[in-house]
């Protein structure tokens, strides 16, 4: 079958990088040489690209699915599906995961995508349903699979592998060594490549502050007044401290949003819209965000509740001091509460100021647009609409997301009620549309 011609300079220049790391120039040359690919690399280091590029030169230009990428979460899902279009291949790829309409995906799947990514439980489910054929697979990505394991899908990564039939190709990847690839992915000898540094970047600083109440709102809520208006995220441990925490930041007056696995969909993709477009600086969550999630410059990670293992430790600092930028990590340590073992040296003492000042409030506001790509509905629809309609510069208007049948949009706070008012009863493209400061 005749290859479509692919260019990795034509990809680079599209994702706006300038050359590939040694991490991804060796993946690329072992997947040349070996079907069988265990590609070991930190959080952050760009394992997503390392292999997309060798999945992407396997493709032919044919509308029959012919690569699957098992991921264990939504939101690794959705960045992935998000890079593969920005590389501008000219193939198509669609994203499969619980959490909203199955009947979205079966109208994507129609035409058969060159590329499927998504979470074991909903790919299961469409292949028993017909709607993935799998006789055309040949690549198979399992991306952070110690993830998936960890999150006990192996009897669905089993039963979707057993349903590839013509299956020839397997890339693991993973951020950490410890766990083994299970039998039913049918390694046989595998090529590892091993880039794990088992080190925290040198643009980490790490540091430590003590609170005297076991509680610990009022030291992480001074903390946060101490830190200012940077982007922070706080890690807690289980989702109903994540909902305490933010409840109690919000009531002392700081701008927080909380992001967890029992969230709908919607309610997922505003807390962290706001928190990408600055509408909020600081986000609340569990280890659900320690993995997957792309939000650039992030200054402080706080562990408000201990890491419960030295993997999680480190998947929570990779979301700070990425790409030669800076940042710090800091453990709340309540009074019977001591550093793990695992973090040497010692982190630095922080002494917070007597007297908390809140931060300065975001500029931000995010607004929710009842429109999207089903409708039609594009950045640059929103962009002439909020100009024309709502009065507003271009330079009064932040990030824009647009998902498939909603969207949202950062503009300057000080001109939402202002524009929210000239706006609520016109249509963008003829279509009446919900608009509203988002929830």
């Amino acid at each position: 079958m005749q290859k479509t011609s692919f260019s990795i300079e034509n990809t680079l220049s599209n994702l706006q990088i300038e050359a590939l790391n040694e991490m991804q120039q060796a993946s690329l040359e072992a997947n040349k040489t070996s079907n069988e690919v265990i590609l070991l690399a930190d959080t952050g280091s760009g394992k997503t690209l390392a292999f997309l590029l060798p999945v992407t030169q396997l493709l032919h230009k044919k509308s029959v699915t012919q690569a699957l990428i098992v991921v264990p979460s939504r939101e690794l899902a959705m960045q992935i599906e998000s890079v593969f279009k920005k590389m501008g291949t000219g193939f198509k790829i669609t994203c499969c995961y619980g959490g909203h309409k199955r009947e979205i995906e079966e109208n994507n799947l129609q035409q058969a995508p060159e590329v499927i990514v998504g979470t074991p439980g909903r790919l299961g489910d469409h292949i028993r349903r017909g709607n993935i054929t799998t006789t055309h697979i040949e690549t198979l990505v399992l991306d952070e699979f110690d993830k998936s394991l960890e999150q006990g899908f192996e009897e669905e990564m089993s039963f979707v592998i057993q349903s590839l039939p013509g299956l020839k190709k397997r890339i693991l990847t993973s951020a950490t060594e410890a766990v083994e690839a299970p039998a039913f992915v049918g390694l046989k000898e595998p090529v590892k490549i091993n880039f794990l540094t088992g080190e925290t970047s040198p643009a980490l600083a790490v540091k430590m502050v003590k609170s005297e109440d076991k509680d610990k709102s009022e030291t992480l809520f001074r903390l946060i007044c101490a830190l200012g208006n940077r982007s922070t995220i706080v890690f807690c441990n289980q989702r109903e401290f994540v909902e305490e925490a933010c409840a109690f930041l919000k009531e002392k007056g700081i701008v927080a949003v909380f992001y967890h696995g029992a969230m709908e969909q919607q309610e997922r993709d505003s807390a962290l819209c706001k928190f990408r477009n600055g509408s909020s600086n600081v986000l609340v969550t569990t280890d659900l965000a320690a993995r997957g999630l792309d939000i650039p410059n992030i200054r402080y990670i706080l562990h408000f509740q201990l890491p419960t293992t030295q993997e999680s430790y480190t998947h929570r600092n990779g979301r700070t001091a990425r790409m030669d930028r800076s940042g710090t990590a800091i453990l709340i340590l309540g009074p019977k509460e001591y550093v793990p073992a695992y973090i040497t040296p010692e982190p630095e003492l922080i002494t917070l100021p007597n007297e908390a000042v809140l931060p300065q409030k975001p500029v931000w506001a995010t607004l929710y647009i009842s429109a999207g790509k089903k409708d039609k509905v594009n950045k640059v629809d929103i962009v002439g609409f909020l100009t024309n309609k709502g009065q507003l510069k271009k330079d009064d208007i932040g990030l824009i997301e647009v998902k498939d049948f909603f969207s949202f949009v950062a503009i300057r706070k000080n001109h939402a009620s202002h524009t929210l008012n000239l706006i609520k009863t016109e249509k963008i493209k003829n279509k009446k549309v919900k608009i509203e400061v988002a929830k």
